[in-house]
């Protein structure tokens, strides 16, 4: 296997990993085990703990992103709209990893600026600010659409990362796109 294809591996084991962890409950040890490789090798691959959450939460973005881009691919409107809701709300049930993973690096990221790192979190504003310029387009460039469109995933995130199930009434003002069946 390649150091490219070791990266890759290492970058997926951190979404799992950092998702059910978080930064400080993680250790590279277990991301490691989980790729398979030893950790000094993880080290060679990238050179702290820091970098390698980064780059699992940059993963995280790139795939949601990709997630409503697909969804919308020659749509417009509200059918890309009820497109995205509905693909994303296939995501974090088919891969709540990805879910978790959002959490933690919201978490993370304010942490850490509040111990007055506030460089931590730089990609992931510039990776979040990408998706929303995005989705912001596939929404005809109306702002009060975008954050509509995000707030509503936002509180997605929420009940969802609470664990209220399908059919609960706190998802009864959602788009039927974006309620969960399951």
């Amino acid at each position: 296997m390649s150091a490219e294809d070791r990266r890759e591996s290492a970058v997926r084991a951190a979404v799992t990993e950092f998702a059910r962890g978080g930064y400080n409950g993680t250790s590279t040890e277990a991301i490691a085990k989980r790729v398979g490789v030893s950790q000094p090798y993880l080290f060679r691959l990238f050179p702290n703990k820091q970098a390698l959450f980064l780059a699992a939460a940059e993963r995280c973005l790139e795939d949601t992103r990709a997630v409503f881009l697909r969804a919308a691919d020659g749509l417009e409107g509200e059918e890309a709209l009820q497109a995205m809701a509905a693909a994303y709300q296939r995501l974090i049930v088919e891969d709540p990893d990805k879910l978790m993973m959002q959490m933690q690096m919201y978490a993370a990221t304010a942490a850490a600026g509040a111990a007055g790192d506030h460089a931590f979190g730089e990609r992931l504003r510039t990776g979040w600010e990408r998706m929303w310029d995005e989705i912001h387009l596939v929404l005809g460039a109306d702002h009060d659409e975008t954050t509509t469109f995000l707030a509503y995933g936002m509180l997605i995130n929420t009940l969802a990362s609470l664990g209220f199930p399908a059919g609960h009434r706190v998802w009864e003002g959602f788009y039927l796109s974006a309620r969960p069946t399951a």
